[in-house]
Parts: C-alpha cells; sequence; structure tokens
C-alpha cells in the first residue's frame, strides 16, 4: 500500500469542542489548517466518553469493548488514587503507532496516553506518580525512552512545574518542537491537556478555557514553523483533533453512598471498604455498576430496583440507564451490570459516605481535584457535545465534512502512512484523502 504522506503530526488537543469552531476560526494558525485543508465539523466520541479510551479508539479504529480500554482507571474499589490504564498492554490488539514502527518508520509520541511500555522510537508517555514511594522521574524513565526523555528533560524540563498547565503543554511543546527538528519522525502524536484542565477547573465557556485556545493556536503555529525550519513541511501533514467535548455540572452523584446503605458495600470501623457485592465505577458524566459476582441475582435485582427510585426523581440526575448487554451495544464495557447516563449539570464521584447528592463549589474545586466545574464521560448522544478534526498537508483533500466518528480516525491516518490496522469498528474516510499524496 502506498503512503500518502511522509510525516503525519498528529496533535490532540484533549477536550476540545465543536462548539470551539467559531473562536478558532478566527485564530491565524487554525486559520492556515482550515484554509488550506479539511475541517471535519462533528466527530462523534466514543462512550464512555474520557481519554484514556478515547486516545486508545483513535490509534486502533475500534471502540472500547474491542481495544479493552473501558475507562480512563481501573476498577479498584475502596482506592483513594485507582491505578489509570498508562500501559501499551492495556490494549488489545494493534496500534497505529505499531504498524508504524513494523514498516520500518520512526515513531514518537508526547504524553500519549495507552503508551507507557510501547515499543515508540521516542516515547514520553503520560504516566505519574500515584503512590507515596513513587518517583515522577523514575516512572517516566521506566516506561519510555530513556535517553529521549533524559535529553528533553535536561533542555526543557525547568519551563515545568509538575503537572500544573499551562507549564505542562510548553514543555510539551518544546519537546515536540525538538522533536521535530532533529528527529523528523514518520507519525509523531502529541497530547495537549491545557484546554481540558481550564474546563474542569473553570468550567466550559469560562475566560480560562478561551485563553488556553489561544495558547494552543500560539502552540500550533510553532509546530507548523518546526515543520518548515525542519525542511519536511512539503511532505508532511498536520492533524488537529479532539477526543472529547465537556459538558459544565454543578453537582455529584455518590451511589455508591446507596449502596452502602443496602449494605452492598462493607466497611471497617475506620471507614475503608473491605468488601462489595455492588460497585459505582465513576466514568465521570457516566458510570459502569459492577457486580462483583455477575451471576448474583439477588443483588442485581437490588440495584436495579435503586435505579429506577433514582431515575423517578429528577433531583438524584439520573438521565437513564441500561444494561451491560446494551452498554456493549454501544461500544461500552461488556462487563458491567449497568451503565448509567448523568443529567445535564450532574456527574458521578466514587464516594461511599457522605451526601448522595453534594453541590459543587468554586471553593471546592480548589480545595479537592475530584470536584470539577465541567467534565467528560457522557454519552455521545449528548446534543452540542461532538469534538472535531483538522486536516492540512500532503495527501489531505481541501473539503468540509458534516461528521465522521472517532473510531474513523485511526484507519484514515494509518492509510495517510501506507499501513493497516486490519478489521476496525472504524473505516477509512476517503473523502479527506487525495487520492496519491499530493498537496492541494
Amino acid at each position: 500500500m502506498d503512503r500518502l504522506t511522509d510525516h503525519l503530526i498528529i496533535l490532540s488537543f484533549d477536550c476540545l469542542s465543536t462548539l470551539d469552531l467559531p473562536i478558532l476560526k478566527e485564530l491565524p494558525h487554525f486559520q492556515t489548517i482550515l484554509a488550506n485543508g479539511a475541517l471535519v465539523e462533528q466527530v462523534e466520541s466514543i462512550y464512555p466518553s474520557v481519554t484514556y479510551p478515547c486516545h486508545a479508539t483513535i490509534v486502533t479504529g475500534n471502540y472500547p469493548k474491542h481495544h479493552g480500554v473501558i475507562n480512563n482507571t481501573l476498577l479498584q474499589p475502596g482506592m483513594a488514587s485507582p491505578d489509570w490504564n498508562w500501559y501499551r498492554k492495556c490494549i488489545r490488539g494493534t496500534t497505529l503507532y505499531d504498524e508504524v514502527k513494523k514498516a520500518n518508520m520512526t515513531t514518537a509520541a508526547l504524553l500519549w496516553p495507552v503508551t507507557a511500555g510501547a515499543d515508540i522510537d521516542f516515547n514520553m508517555p503520560e504516566i505519574f506518580a500515584n503512590r507515596p514511594w513513587k518517583n515522577q522521574i523514575v516512572v517516566s524513565l521506566m516506561n519510555g525512552s530513556p535517553l529521549f526523555q533524559w535529553e528533553m528533560n535536561k533542555r526543557y524540563g525547568h519551563i515545568r512545574k509538575g503537572l500544573k498547565q499551562p507549564e505542562l503543554d510548553d514543555f510539551v511543546l518544546e519537546s515536540a518542537v525538538d522533536t521535530i527538528k532533529h528527529k523528523m519522525p514518520n507519525l509523531l502524536m502529541v497530547h495537549f491537556t491545557d484546554l481540558d484542565t481550564q474546563r474542569h477547573d473553570h468550567g466550559f465557556s469560562s475566560q480560562d478555557a478561551i485563553t488556553a485556545l489561544h495558547r494552543h493556536n500560539s502552540r500550533l503555529g510553532r509546530i507548523l514553523k518546526a515543520l518548515e525550519e525542519a525542511g519536511i513541511h512539503e511532505q508532511s501533514t498536520v492533524i488537529a483533533l479532539g477526543d472529547h467535548s465537556a459538558l459544565d455540572e454543578q453537582k455529584a452523584i455518590s451511589i455508591n453512598v446507596l449502596l452502602h446503605k443496602q449494605h452492598l458495600l462493607t466497611t471497617n470501623t475506620n471507614g475503608k471498604l473491605i468488601d462489595w457485592k455492588a460497585y459505582c465505577k465513576s466514568c465521570d458524566g457516566s458510570a459502569y455498576i459492577y457486580l462483583k459476582d455477575p451471576g448474583d441475582e439477588q443483588t442485581l435485582q437490588i440495584v436495579h430496583k435503586l435505579l429506577d427510585l433514582m431515575l423517578d426523581e429528577p433531583d438524584f440526575g439520573i438521565e437513564k440507564f441500561i444494561t451491560g448487554v446494551e452498554a456493549a451495544a454501544l461500544g461500552a464495557d461488556p462487563a458491567c451490570a449497568f451503565m448509567i447516563e448523568a443529567r445535564r449539570g450532574f456527574y458521578f464521584l466514587e464516594d461511599y459516605t457522605g451526601e448522595v447528592i453534594k453541590t459543587i463549589t468554586k471553593e471546592e474545586t480548589r480545595a479537592n481535584k475530584k470536584y470539577t466545574l465541567a467534565c467528560h464521560g457522557y454519552s455521545p448522544e449528548k446534543e452540542n457535545y461532538g469534538t472535531i478534526l483538522m486536516a492540512a498537508g500532503k495527501g489531505i483533500q481541501q473539503v468540509t465534512l458534516p461528521s465522521i466518528r472517532l473510531i474513523d480516525e485511526g484507519p484514515t491516518f494509518a492509510r495517510l502512512l501506507g499501513v493497516s490496522l486490519g478489521t476496525t469498528d472504524g473505516k477509512v474516510i476517503e473523502e479527506l484523502l487525495t487520492s496519491k499524496g499530493e498537496v492541494t
């Protein structure tokens, strides 16, 4: 299979929404992409629409039930800071970067989710030390490309302030520019989280979020300039995409508090969870409910009745719930007993003590990271909840498409580099591509 481009640069602007288009169309570097390439006005995300499943979908072309990354974090009931799906081994099947590597092309990834331990030539994975005895530098070096990461940290580490934004994205940007100029990879995947952070902390349409969009415009400009300075601009394709949108919320739902009252969660005298029969696992705007014993019909019926009661009372914030079979049909985890969707203005926590419904204030979001003012994870069927894709450069048509699905991106990106992801849930969007890799 002939490749349509020599260098594919995928820039994931986490939490970029179709509602951002009016702003992006006024920003000069996004204008450059739009004037010379393609726009997809509405990209349908996946369920649950959270970052790690979304990024696994982007590189596999599959729904979570097939690639295996069904949530950001693992099911670890009672653990204050659950482990994330950081590792490449969490993904079932092949990925875009695997196939590109097999084709003897060079790969690079900067803070791309679910790449820890991946066979990527220049890899700085998104992984953090979530235990007191772990060291962030050691964790990162052990799970990526040690020399590459050491170089980037030596040159640009002074920019970063831990995980704080916008400094983290500024560090990632300098590392991306350096990688383009000195490594010139055939595939570069970069994950920027500035916008996502601002929306979580300040709200979807906050001035902080708008300012982050302007910073992303500057970052995009630096990437485009780096391609020119490296002399590979004419042989390159730049993709700017989002993984999901977000919705403002003011109230948090803790269904585990009710499960605790029903004696389906057991705690010790110190209030620590020691056993469970049913557990509500948050995906922010949606949630899974799991049974420890999937064949426990009595617990299943208790949970079902509880959800029916909550559904009848709008103040509980439940828009709908579906069975595990129905969740699987939407691409989510078939192992869940139920999947729950929050109403607008609500999201889910995993607390099993305290209030069932808690109103969130700005002060609480500053004091505790579990409280946010906007989040994602909701059903992609929610109105005005889509994300977008822009593309320009070699192999890209000048075209505007009304919609595609997130699952279509991976197969399309693979086609640009002349590789295949095999049988996938998504398909190649031929309308985006030129036939012979011309620059239009």
